[in-house]
């Protein structure tokens, strides 16, 4: 698809862009004051309008230009297909149950702790599709960075599994999406309080070409953290486009020096002519070296004639003794059952589960090339509908970007990441929890 142009004239207030050196614009999470960071108050919510006719006849148009399995990497989308937030920012919604995360480490066995990570990962991705209509987030320019937390009271982080249940349509022991003056309370926390754990995130563009981003999470006072890279590359399948997200995350728990690596689902935008809507799709491994556990979640496609959409199934198992220890179905956004072999079984909505709203550093204290301050007027012109201001915005920040290139190639200058490293085929952050002594 072809970046689209705008004929009229060009915005007189250009784009603050200060991206020549990322170590020079970017805080350490360890550096940021928490009592900078607010509530996001902010709705990602996507208008469900799908697409118009003059939209739809610039997608026919551009459509015609592609071959079947044709790299999407450096063609760029129409503005009006963009969702408003960075790439970056929706990595953090992995994070929108922290208090389910946190509950991993509480594991008294590893199958426990493997079982919990199961369960926190197959809950992890629902928060992330805002409505039902797909978009694509920015691409994240190359030293981009984000940065936020949450805070987790203590009376949240507790054992997932629940002795009591012993029926498949048993509720799980979670709060209740009603809860809302409860939910007013986590949300509206500010700093870091003594009877709440705090998690920090940060996520970093490592690399323009390929596209790779790196992001890192953790919890000091718990002793775990989550580091991940992920290479997204698209393609086009006819009325689709597919997502491969290449690469993988550790999750490390210092406590039992357990490391469990686990790689992502692909992410297929669906009918782009009509409403465009979100599946995922794929097999997916998490594997404990050291405990010689390990997991296979498999995100089943919808069929093209019947068939569920959003389906997906799991199996925990020993690998020593090839027994499996939880078996899961449903929908990873919707309902999801869990049965183990004691014959316990166990319940989990994912859409009536408590988010915890990111705490984040309002733009006027974030550093240029954080991501809200860096497309901030790209989202203000897509939140006014000024499709092509936007765009005119967004070409400012992408031109910048290649001149950035141009000049670090004219002077031989390695472009250097700042809260990651390259290590192998992957990105690791510099500073990992496990290298705390």
């Amino acid at each position: 698809m072809l970046a689209m142009k705008s004929n009229k004239t060009p915005i007189s207030s250009v784009v603050e862009c200060k991206l020549s050196k990322g170590q020079q614009n970017s805080s350490s999470p360890d550096s940021l004051d928490p009592n900078e960071e607010k509530t996001d108050t902010e709705d990602n919510d996507e208008e469900e309008l799908g697409v118009l006719d003059e939209q739809r006849s610039i997608i026919r148009h551009l459509l015609s230009q592609l071959k079947l399995g044709m790299d999407l990497t450096k063609v760029v989308l129409p503005t009006f297909l963009l969702e408003k937030r960075s790439l970056l920012e929706m990595y953090a919604n992995f994070m929108a149950h922290p208090d389910i995360f946190l509950s991993i480490a509480t594991g008294s066995t590893s199958e426990e702790r493997i079982v919990r990570f199961v369960e926190y990962y197959l809950t992890a991705f629902h928060e992330g599709r805002k409505g039902t209509v797909a978009k694509k987030p920015y691409n994240p320019i190359l030293g981009e960075t984000f940065h936020c937390s949450w805070c987790v009271p203590r009376d949240r982080v507790r054992a997932l599994r629940s002795t009591s249940c012993t029926s498949p349509k048993s509720a799980a022991r979670f709060p209740s999406a009603k809860s809302n003056s409860s939910q007013r309370e986590v949300d509206g926390l500010s700093g870091l309080k003594s009877d709440c754990y705090q998690v920090r995130f940060v996520a970093e563009q490592v690399s323009h070409h390929p596209p790779v981003s790196g992001f890192y999470y953790e919890c000091k006072e718990k002793r775990m953290c989550v580091n991940t890279h992920v290479w997204t590359k698209s393609k086009f399948m006819g009325m689709s486009v597919g997502v491969s997200m290449v690469g993988e995350g550790v999750l490390h728990l210092s406590e039992h020096d357990e490391d469990y690596v686990f790689t992502l689902p692909c992410a297929y935008a669906r009918s782009i002519l009509a409403v465009p809507w979100v599946e995922l799709g794929g097999k997916v491994t998490i594997s404990c070296a050291k405990t010689g556990y390990s997991a296979t979640v498999t995100f089943h496609t919808k069929p093209f004639y019947g068939g569920k959409v959003h389906r997906v199934t799991a199996e925990v198992k020993q690998n020593q003794t090839g027994s499996i220890v939880c078996k899961v179905q449903g929908e990873w956004n919707g309902v999801l059952e869990f049965t183990y072999s004691n014959g316990e079984s166990k319940v989990i909505d994912t859409s009536k589960l408590p988010v915890f709203k990111k705490k984040i550093r309002p733009i006027e204290k974030q550093k240029p090339n954080e991501s809200r301050h860096l497309w901030q007027h790209v989202t203000a012109s897509l939140r006014a509908g000024k499709i092509d201001e936007a765009a005119e915005h967004k070409h400012i920040l992408e031109e910048k970007q290649r001149s950035d290139c141009k000049q670090r190639a004219a002077t031989r200058a390695p472009w250097a990441p700042t809260f990651f490293i390259k290590e192998g085929e992957g990105w690791v952050y510099q500073k990992p929890l496990w290298n705390v002594h």
